[in-house]
């Protein structure tokens, strides 16, 4: 019980008549170490911060986004539009598509089994609009361009490489936003979504990402990845559109912002 805003644990304690008295657990503070976006009864969208594991693997299980939102949804009350005691039970998280660990930006998980077999299927028609900023080493001689990779994946290593024969085709276009001295800031566009693909394929353009030693960058300025997940768009359970967008790091250079919206002849998440 909270007596204007106090917790008071004591069943005999002095309530005075005008004060405020509120009955429950107090409501559970978000993550400070992520950014929420957007949440309602069925989705919740969230900024990733990088370095930070999306799931757990069998070397790290507990400081993952998941397990931190897991722990946020099972003591949020889970609010539907019905008033009832049964519509107000706690949420189950759902894992929808994942960003490698080095990587920052947007997020969707899923509230229901039903949420997440709806949003996946967006995704495995190519349906959803994923836009990503990158700043790359050297200066991209093209101003756009679609890059079309075979992305194979070591078994052992479970590294991953882009190549013309086997492994699974890989679709990214990008655009130059800005050229540097040294470097390209590139806004790109997911058409397929295989693990490692924006990564692996930059490399082997020749421009791989600033701060991506694991795949031959040789600068690393900001002391991380420069990928940044900066679109996402997609249609929610109730059939709206849903368009989020998230800035990179403004230590990548003021001048950068999310990718713009698609051509208005093409239908927003389309291929």
């Amino acid at each position: 019980m909270r007596v204007d805003g106090v917790v008071v644990g004591r069943g005999d304690a002095d309530v005075p008549d005008a004060a405020r008295v509120t009955l429950g657990a107090p409501a559970p503070s978000f993550p400070s170490a992520l950014r929420l976006v957007h949440e309602d009864d069925d989705l919740l969208v969230v900024e990733k911060p990088p370095g930070l594991l999306t799931i757990g693997t069998a070397r790290e299980r507990e400081r993952t986004l998941y397990r931190l939102l897991s722990d946020y949804v099972r003591a949020t009350p889970h609010r539907r539009a019905s008033p009832s005691a049964a519509a107000r039970t706690a949420t189950r998280l759902f894992i929808v598509h994942r960003l490698d660990r080095e990587t920052s930006g947007l997020l969707v998980f899923a509230k229901s089994a039903a949420v997440k077999r709806a949003l996946q299927a967006q995704f495995a028609a190519r349906a959803v609009e994923r836009g990503y900023v990158a700043v790359v080493e050297g200066r991209v001689r093209d101003d756009a361009g679609t890059l079309r990779d075979r992305i194979v994946e070591d078994p052992t290593t479970l590294r991953v490489r882009a190549g013309r024969g086997g492994g699974r085709e890989a679709v990214t276009e990008y655009r130059v936003r800005e050229r540097r001295a040294r470097s390209t800031v590139l806004e790109l566009r997911l058409r397929t979504g295989r693990r490692g693909q924006i990564r692996a394929q930059l490399a082997a353009l020749g421009h791989p990402i600033v701060g991506d030693r694991a795949f031959g960058a040789t600068t690393d300025p900001v002391r991380r990845v420069c990928l940044h997940a900066a679109v996402l768009g997609f249609t929610d359970a109730r059939g709206r559109a849903q368009r989020f967008t998230s800035a990179p790091p403004t230590s990548w250079g003021a001048s950068i912002g999310p990718p713009k919206p698609p051509d208005a002849r093409r239908v927003p998440g389309n291929p």
